[in-house]
Parts: C-alpha cells; structure tokens; sequence
C-alpha cells in the first residue's frame, strides 16, 4: 500500500472529526443562546428577588447595575458567552459562591449517576435482547415483549420509593439516601438505588431496541449460511449479528444517557442526592439567574459531548462511515 494510500483514510477520518466537533461547537453556541434567552423573558425581576420588595430605590438600581441588567441584552449575552468560555460562570445569588464550582460539585454526583444508570440498563438490555431476537415467537421472546412495555411505563420516582422501603427499610441492606463524599468507601453504595431505579425503564426500552435491532440482521442472507454451516443459535447472534446491530442500540444508548441525566435531576431529590437535580430546584425557586444558566448549559455541554462520543464510535462499528 502506498502512502498516499494509508494517508488517505486518515485524513478522511480527521475531516469527519472536524465536521462534527464544528457542528457540536455550534449546537452548544445555540444552545447556549436559547438558555440565556429563556431565562431573561420569565417573568420576574432578579435585582428585586435579590434585593428583596423592602429595599431602596438606590439599593434596587445598584444591585441591577451589579447583575449587569441596565445594559442591553446582546451585549449581556457576549459578556456570558465570553465569560462561559473563559471559566466565569458568575456568582450565584442564593450562595455567593461561584456558580461554575457549585455546578461542577453537582456533576460529580449526576454524572456518575447517570453513567451506573446506563451500565445497569445494558447489562440488563443485552441478554433479554439477544435471547429474544435469537427465539422470536417463543415465550422468552414474548415476555420481553411484555416485560418492556410495563418497564417502559413504570415511573422513576415510583420505583425509587418502592426501592428504598424494599432494600433499605425492609431489607437493610443499601442506604436510603444522602452521600458521604466519594472520600467513603461506601459511596458507589449510595448511589445503587437510585440508579436501578433509573435503570429498570431505561433497561426495557433498550432490550426492545437490541431485539428490534437483531432481528433486522438475524435475516441477512451471511447468517442464515451461518446457520446452515451448523453455528449455534447464540454464536450467531452473539458473534455474527451483534456487532452490525451495534449502531442502532448505541444511538439508543446515546438517547438514554440524556433523559437519565434528566431523570437524575428528579430521583436525586427523592434520595437526597447533592447532585444538580436539588441545585437546579433550589436555582429556580430562588431565581438565581447565573446558576440556573450554568446549569442549563452545563447539562447541554454533557449531552452534546455524548452525542458526539456516539457519533464517533460509528467509525469503530463501521469504517465505511469514513468514506461518506
């Protein structure tokens, strides 16, 4: 093979890179734009929340001035987008401290969560999936058929107090909420029940699409010969069909890593996590403009990181993707 040759690949898949990175850069720029439009038009006045209805006249102008809100909006935007790139997030009302350390706090509870969340889903997923796909018609296949569809329906908050009086206060064998610090040797503990909590729809829903996904590839014309050749029903799937139905379940699992980060936020409150789901309701009732926008575009920043992780694994499952 020629270098040219070699090269060529290569740079086919570096100009791929440069695409997507491009268009994630400017999702996240529009994403960034549209959090900060949203929450200057609620109504509401955050210099007087701030401040309080008591307050002054030149106490309540000082602190618009302070918060930047006598200047017009596209030069408040500039200044937020330029201060979200250099790492000045601003300073939360409700804290007084930083907004960006606070969000970075949370995502080292949320982040995690949602990451065991989706690693329990799959673990789960792949084998009702693959025993499915491998005996469509037949009563391991109905029943996750039927398994899915009631998974699928199943609330996360429901499920994370049914866990919690189950394993924690029947059982007692798992915490019931709160977080030591992951200086504990029990941390990953604390976060178990509210991940399978998470996970158990999640699971469902993702065993129906690695089914659905199986399927489509057990009826190519390379499996059946596999079939004829006497390969058995698991290596077929397992072996032979699995990794061509990869790029549809991973799309999936991109899918549902984002809704877990936004189940996170509501199962965090029932476990009394510290992750951003009980920063963003404290944000929100308190109006705290700077932290609830960090954590908006903090939360997009992640989800677009995902997407483009899972768009770039489509080079590993396929490298004819490459060449597009």
């Amino acid at each position: 093979m020629s270098g040219a040759e070699a090269a060529a690949p290569t740079g086919t898949m570096l100009d791929h890179l440069l695409r997507r990175g491009g268009a994630s850069a400017l999702t996240l720029v529009l994403v960034a734009f549209l959090v900060f439009l949203a929450i200057h038009i609620v109504p509401g006045d955050p210099a007087r929340v701030l401040v309080g209805t008591d307050a002054a006249p030149e106490e309540y102008e000082a602190a618009r001035e302070r918060l930047g809100l006598d200047i017009p909006w596209p030069t408040r935007f500039a200044r937020w987008l330029g201060g979200l790139v250099s790492g000045n997030w601003g300073d939360s009302f409700r804290y007084s401290r930083p907004a960006r350390d606070l969000v970075a706090r949370g995502l080292t509870i949320t982040v995690p969560l949602a990451s065991l969340s989706l690693l329990i889903s799959l673990l789960v997923a792949f084998p009702l999936g693959m025993a499915a796909a491998s005996r469509p018609g037949r009563w391991v296949d109905l029943g996750t058929v039927g398994l899915a569809q009631v998974g699928t329906a199943l609330p996360e908050f429901w499920l994370a107090i049914l866990l919690v009086g189950l394993f924690a206060v029947r059982l007692g064998v798992l915490p019931a909420g709160g977080f030591p610090g992951w200086e504990s040797p029990r941390a990953w503990l604390h976060l178990l029940l509210p991940a399978a909590a998470l996970a158990l729809p999640r699971a469902a829903y993702l065993a129906r699409m690695v089914r659905a996904s199986l399927a489509d590839v057990l009826r190519e014309d390379y499996v059946r010969t596999a079939r004829a050749k006497g390969v058995t029903a698991w290596r077929v799937v397992g072996v032979h069909a699995l990794r061509n139905a990869l790029i549809s379940v991973v799309t999936g699992a991109g899918l549902t890593f984002a809704r877990l980060l936004a189940g996170a936020m509501v199962v965090e409150n029932v476990f009394g996590l510290p992750g951003l789901g009980r920063l963003a309701v404290v944000a929100v009732e308190a109006r705290d403009l700077p932290l609830v926008a960090s954590l908006a575009t903090a939360v997009a920043a992640v989800i677009v990181l995902v997407s483009l992780t899972v768009d770039l694994s489509y080079l590993l499952l396929d490298p004819r993707i490459r060449h597009r």
